[in-house]
């Protein structure tokens, strides 16, 4: 099942609502397998990261299985499903199951902050993404997403003038990855990652002045 173009052919029936912006993509190397970060804002996150040209396969809290439609979306696609409520067994699982499809040729995406940020800023991330990183001998490639929170208003309505940036970073060579320090590569990755969302609101600011 090509997920990727599934999602984009979604998406595709949404414009004017639904308009995208990549930046980085000549960043990814497509032979490489990745550990994918990314922030996390709503469940629009999901079908917008479909647009970097990439394979790859989801780490999700069980809840997320138990969504209308999203949630059969990712079972049948083979996502990797964790139970929060044991950390200990979530995060061995997510390092077995992600080695697994890593060595059958598809990265890993994972939502490092755990759960969604509630005021649109990135957050504390947990271990998970990059003791898998380390333990895979993988890249971490992270991705910042900007306009998912602003897409659909409170009334439900599409924010017509809303549009959506996916900005891909340079990736983290897995020799870094393998040389730091968990908490190390967390911080690194975290800093990066914020001063990119940063820049990327000042852009649509600018934008939206000159207007």
């Amino acid at each position: 099942m090509n997920c990727r173009a599934s999602w984009c052919g979604f998406s595709s029936f949404l414009p004017p609502f639904w308009r995208q912006r990549v930046i980085g993509r000549e960043l990814i190397d497509r032979k490489k397998r990745y550990v994918i970060v990314i922030n996390h804002n709503t469940v629009i996150d999901i079908p917008a990261l479909y647009y970097i040209p990439l394979n790859f396969r989801w780490v999700s809290k069980r809840e997320v299985f138990k969504t209308p439609f999203f949630g059969q979306f990712l079972l049948l696609h083979g996502d990797i499903c964790i139970d929060r409520g044991h950390a200990a067994e979530a995060l061995e699982q997510l390092v077995r199951d992600g080695k697994k499809w890593i060595s059958r040729g598809a990265s890993v995406a994972i939502f490092p902050e755990g759960t969604r940020s509630k005021d649109g800023e990135i957050h504390r991330f947990k271990a998970g993404a990059f003791t898998l990183a380390k333990e895979a001998g993988a890249d971490i490639l992270p991705v910042v997403l900007d306009g998912t929170k602003t897409l659909i208003k409170k009334n439900l309505a599409f924010n017509w003038g809303n549009r959506i940036t996916v900005r891909v970073l340079s990736p983290v060579p897995a020799e870094r990855v393998a040389a730091l320090e968990t908490h190390e590569l967390m911080q690194e990755v975290h800093e990066r990652m914020c001063t990119a969302l940063g820049e990327v609101r000042n852009e649509k600011l600018k934008v939206k002045d000159q207007k």
